[in-house]
This record gives C-alpha cells, structure tokens and sequence, in this order.
C-alpha cells in the first residue's frame, strides 16, 4: 500500500519541500497514517515571502468581510467533521466522541473570533480626551507576519486557536505545525485552499520545530512571534533570536493549558499595534 504524502501550504499552494525529505506521520498506536513533508529553512523562507506578499491586500480588507473569510472557513471545516474525527481519533488516540467536541470546539474558535473581526477596534481603540482644539483617536492596526509554533498538545484546537486571532486582524501568518500529530493541519490547509482566504495569509509547513523554529525567530522579514508550541528548554534562545529586529513574543502558555477555556480578546490585542492620530477640530 502507497501512503499518501502530504505537501507543504505556502502561498495558496501544495508545493513539495525543496529537499525532497518527508518523515511518517504515526497514529497512536505506532502505525503510519500517512507521509509529510519535512519543510527546510528555504522553505520557511518562501513562506515569509508568500506571507508578506498577501498581507497588505488582507489587511486592506474591511473587517466585516474579513470576519464573514474566518466564517466561511469554520462552515467547511465543519462540513469535513467526519474527516477531521477520524485524523484526531487515529493521530492522537481520541475516542470518537472526544474527538467530535474537540472538532465542535474548533468550529466554535473560528466563529468566536470571526464575530470579533468588526467589534474588535471598538474594545481596543478609543477616542483620548485632551486640552486643546483636536481629536485625538487611537485604533489597532495589523502588525504584519507573524510566525507560529503551533501547540503540541492540541493539534487542531490548539492550532485554530491561534491562527484565528492572527488573521482576524488582518496579519499573515507562518504557521510550524505541530510535528507529532500534523494530519489536523494538513487537511486544515486543504480546507483554506479552498476558501475564500487569499493565499499566502496562512502558510502551513511540517517539520521539526527544533529545527525550524530558531529560523523562524531570527528571520528579519517576521514581525512577531507565537512560542505556543516552543520547547520550555529552547524558550530563552527563541526569544534572543526573536529581540536581534525587536519582534513582538507571545511567550508559551502554561504547561496543560486547557485550549478549550474561552480564550478571550487577549491575542488579538497582542498581534496589533495601536496607532494615534490627531485632527483638528473643525469650526
């Protein structure tokens, strides 16, 4: 029997890894499920430049339609909820009804932050009082490409966990998948690529965070950074990494994080930068 090999998400596309590496993707029970593909640092690289490319046009994007993008992307998530259960259930052991809530909960996260995407510069700007004949008013905007390390322990939750906020507010992102259980992301991918989402907003690679991530931190063309799925041991030098073109870090949550908790507006606060502005007071 050929086991089917996935390819990388960069770009809006299914490209090979230019190295031509892949490693097993095992079930629970040690049995291979499946091929991946091993991405390299030039195809992290690449995935930058999609990244950037697509993330001044998604930002342009109103907020609303932005949030109806996110939607949609949770409607044919759900509308693959068998294919899902199965990936969770024969990757990470799951029985199949923890698997449904665990695919429920994922649906939920995307709507959850979609109906933030039009609320959302409301909760974070405002208008400033000052003493003198002017506005003053300070609103979030998008902070640019963010790198992801995606949870280990919560290989689809923890995944649309924190794609969402990133994109809801109109940043691009480079996502490491988690590399135990990578199956939920692949197939998350097949479900964006035939979205509405524009390609290169998320980029998708599989590999060896190990290896990957330090890439990812030093990278000059990243504007922040996600250590959701970073080694506790390999934190400090990711961070160091990460200060050498003073990008933004999420540093990685507590161990057992429970990602099915209501996340609140947190992370979409931290991938912004708020911007002010002032005008003057007409007569």
């Amino acid at each position: 029997m050929v086991r089917k090999t996935y390819k990388l998400f960069i770009g809006g596309a299914f490209p090979r890894s230019e190295s031509g590496r892949s490693y097993p993707i095992c079930g629970s029970g040690g049995q291979v499920l499946a091929n991946a593909a091993l991405a390299s640092r030039k195809d992290l690289r690449e995935a930058v430049v999609a990244a950037r490319k697509a993330q001044p046009g998604w930002a342009k994007a109103t907020a609303y339609l932005r949030g109806q993008v996110v939607y949609r992307v949770a409607e044919m998530l759900e509308g693959r909820h068998a294919q899902f259960v199965d990936a969770l259930v024969a990757g990470e052991g799951l029985d199949a009804g923890a698997a449904s809530s665990t695919v429920d909960a994922a649906v939920d996260r995307l709507v959850w932050y979609a109906g933030w995407s039009d609320k959302f510069a409301q909760v974070a700007g405002s208008s400033n009082p000052i003493a003198g004949p002017y506005f003053n008013f300070s609103f979030p905007e998008p902070t640019g490409v963010v790198g992801v390390l995606a949870p280990q322990t919560s290989s689809l939750l923890g995944l649309v966990s924190v794609i969402a906020p990133v994109i809801t507010t109109g940043n691009a992102v480079v996502v490491v998948a988690c590399g135990a259980h990578p199956l939920p992301a692949l197939e998350l991918a097949e479900v964006l690529a035939t979205s509405d989402l524009p390609g290169g907003v998320v980029n998708i690679l599989t590999g060896h965070t190990a290896e990957l991530g330090p890439v990812l931190a030093a990278h000059r063309d990243v504007d922040a950074l996600d250590l959701a799925g970073a080694a506790p041991e390999a934190e400090a030098e990711l961070e160091v990494a990460a200060a050498d073109n003073v990008k933004r870090v999420l540093r990685r949550p507590p161990i057992g994080v429970d990602w099915s908790a209501e996340p609140g507006p947190a992370r979409l606060v931290f991938f912004t930068e708020i911007k002010t502005v002032w005008h003057p007071v007409g007569v």
